[in-house]
């Protein structure tokens, strides 16, 4: 295994010799929930039906890579969300979803230095909507939680591209629009904190780790344990 070393305090690197340029890249992928924002939408959304600690449990089992399988992970935290009014998420967008510190410089940044920029989640649309147009993203991949009568049933709607965006879909996700824009997977950068977010991270070219779960720090080249996600301007420089 690569060595890890303190780049700056707050940031570790392996497997890299920064600074880097940003300009050597032309496409950054982020995960959403606790990497662009500041909760687990899923937990929060559990809160109204009086199961957060249930669901939370289950989150961080499936962060830390301790649940293998993502997909079922998942399906069992929404079929306890069922019953949960639409109202309730509105309550969460407005009231407990934050951007990260950092954020919109970062997005922007990178924007204005012409990478294309990808939203792979698995989360929810009902907020990752909001994220790419706040932010500004041009591509975006998450999943649809099925309502009826005002109210979650539990179950989420399969899509064109396939039933739930886990790892693996993160990954072909990831390829595809780099692919489709002639991108070479070297000059791709992808940000991520859980489990789940390993596998794109592993394909791309560098790979960030933003106060992340153990495991995934360990994997990545980048590492930021403190500050806002923007501290990797310190690394891959304008």
């Amino acid at each position: 295994m690569t060595h890890t070393t303190e780049f700056v305090p707050g940031i570790h690197v392996q497997g890299i010799a920064p600074p880097l340029r940003l300009a050597d890249y032309r496409l950054i992928a982020f995960d959403m929930d606790s990497t662009l924002i500041n909760i687990e939408c899923v937990d929060e959304i559990a809160d109204a039906a009086g199961r957060k600690a249930e669901v939370a449990a289950i989150t961080e089992a499936a962060m830390q890579g301790v649940i293998a399988d993502y997909k079922e992970s998942l399906r069992q935290r929404v079929a306890l969300l069922r019953g949960v009014p639409v109202a309730h998420m509105e309550r969460v967008l407005l009231h407990r979803m934050r951007y990260n510190p950092g954020v919109r410089e970062l997005v922007h940044t990178c924007r204005s230095a012409g990478l294309a920029t990808l939203l792979v989640s698995g989360g929810f649309t009902y907020f990752s909507d909001r994220v790419r147009a706040d932010l500004g993203i041009q591509f975006a991949r998450s999943n649809v939680l099925e309502v009826q009568d005002g109210h979650l049933t539990g179950r989420m709607v399969d899509q064109v591209w396939g039933d739930i965006c886990d790892g693996a879909e993160k990954r072909r996700t990831l390829l595809e629009v780099a692919s489709l824009l002639g991108i070479r997977t070297e000059q791709v950068i992808a940000v991520g904190d859980g489990a789940n977010d390993l596998p794109m991270m592993a394909a791309a070219g560098l790979s960030v780790a933003f106060h992340a779960k153990p495991s995934v720090r360990a994997q990545a080249q980048v590492a930021i344990n403190s500050g806002g996600l923007d501290r990797l301007l310190e690394v891959v420089r304008p």
